[in-house]
């Protein structure tokens, strides 16, 4: 790992903002076109949690496992890599939140697991990935079912519009992790 002093030059692959992480026009999260935003509540809390799961998987493009597990600021065991598993478990929690059955087990094990096992390893990595992705699906699909933001699931009686705002926390919170993470790795600068 890099000393502070042989932190690695910040960059970006931006040509109209040198401060961004991409073009205005090359930002998948900019997919309407420059035309109006969401209709509606639950369209517009869709849409911010999509932003913050795409922007998560913008900030670990082009590393390898390496760079991915690396815990670039100490003490910490957080990683980019740590933070893929940390989601994909969150959204399975928010999953056992909303359901009346017995919980689903944990993907990783116990508390801090899915940082501590962040490995760098391909397989970790790509497992990685695919749990997040089927997590995130999965519960898309439960919560589908109940459009109504005020409606109350599960034995807690947790309202779908609080869980929506609480998965965007949890995502924009760990977008800014994300940020520092990535400069750290290569200098890569966040937007």
């Amino acid at each position: 790992m890099a000393r502070m002093s042989e932190q690695p030059a910040r960059w970006t692959r931006a040509t109209v903002y040198p401060d961004m992480w991409a073009d205005p026009d090359d930002d998948p999260r900019n997919s309407n076109g420059g035309g109006d935003g969401p209709e509606g509540e639950l369209a517009t809390l869709q849409d911010f949690l999509r932003d913050y799961r795409l922007t998560l998987r913008m900030k670990c493009e082009g590393l390898d496992a390496e760079q991915l597990a690396r815990r670039s600021v100490p003490p910490s065991t957080m990683s980019l890599l740590g933070l893929l598993r940390h989601l994909a478990e969150v959204e399975r929690d928010w999953r056992n939140w909303i359901s009346d059955s017995d919980p689903l087990p944990k993907l990783y094990g116990g508390r801090d697991a899915d940082f501590d096992g962040a490995a760098p390893d391909q397989a970790l990595v790509d497992a990685a990935y695919a749990d997040l992705a089927r997590e995130q699906a999965e519960l898309d699909a439960a919560l589908s079912k109940h459009p109504d933001l005020g409606e109350r699931l599960g034995k807690e009686g947790i309202a779908v519009r609080e869980l929506m705002v609480h998965r965007i926390d949890e995502y924009a919170r760990h977008c800014g992790h994300a940020d520092l993470l990535r400069e750290c790795v290569d200098g890569r600068v966040g937007q």
